[in-house]
């Protein structure tokens, strides 16, 4: 079994590059399930549910979400509406919708938890290593991804060799760059820091250069806006799992500079 998981989706040059780059893909070799988080998929921040739709029809079946889950506020209307919608689990408990799901994919059960990190995070959350060893307490699913939305490379390590043996996958997302220490740790569990963005490539983090540079310099309040010409980038990872004991046997980066 493959399962693509595919970074932080920002604007619309990320929606389309998704939908480009996964008929290029499953038009290659097998894809049985794929995950893309969405956070910022509208605008850069947030997510509507046009977009949210347009994800699903590119072939996503899972979306997360990350810090920005509530920066269009028409979400609260159809958070619990899409079973194929995760906002972090770990937002407290009065939040519409959840944070964790299995899905059954030709009968092998399928489990994706969406957690946000503390570090250097600028939202109260609950704490993400209870969370998610509450769910793993009771889980009983037969591969579990868990997009971990955080700044922190250490916290994100941590998380991960916590949890090492417990999930099939920790892959950092929130960052946009992707890194270069994909691994399966000691235990089975795929870890990378982060999966990295699909946007704009010639941007700071999809956002337009000149924004960034000027609110960095000079600490004047500057709007950012989302590129959306020029070449763009797709990053994603493919995990490869044994179809007899679902352990997690590679993870594959694919990061890709597009016309």
């Amino acid at each position: 079994m493959k399962i693509l998981f595919i970074g932080d989706v920002v604007g619309s040059m990320g929606r389309n590059i998704i939908s480009m780059m996964i008929d290029r893909i499953t038009s290659k070799e097998p894809i049985d399930f794929i995950i893309a988080n969405g956070e910022n998929a509208t605008h850069g921040k947030g997510l509507s549910e046009d977009h949210l739709n347009e994800l699903f029809d590119a072939g996503v079946d899972v979306v997360t979400l990350g810090n920005h889950y509530a920066n269009k506020k028409d979400i609260f209307n159809f958070l619990d509406s899409y079973e194929g919608l995760l906002r972090p689990n770990n937002l407290h408990h009065s939040v519409p919708g959840t944070g964790t799901g299995v899905f059954d994919v030709n009968g092998v059960k399928i489990r994706v938890t969406n957690l946000l990190g503390r570090v250097y995070m600028a939202i109260d959350v609950n704490n993400p290593f209870d969370d998610l060893d509450t769910i793993c307490a009771s889980d009983d699913s037969d591969i579990h991804i868990v997009d971990f939305h955080a700044e922190a490379t250490g916290e994100k390590y941590a998380l991960a060799h916590a949890f090492d043996g417990k999930v099939s996958a920790v892959l950092g997302t929130h960052t946009h760059v992707q890194t270069r220490d994909n691994r399966i740790l000691p235990n089975g569990t795929a870890y990378i820091s982060d999966v990295g963005m699909c946007g704009p490539y010639d941007s700071i983090l999809g956002v337009k250069k000149e924004d960034v540079v000027k609110r960095t310099w000079t600490s004047l309040p500057t709007p950012f806006n989302v590129k959306e010409d020029g070449e763009g980038i797709f990053s994603g990872v493919i995990l490869s799992f044994n179809d007899e004991t679902y352990e997690c046997e590679r993870i594959q980066t694919i990061y890709e500079i597009l016309d």
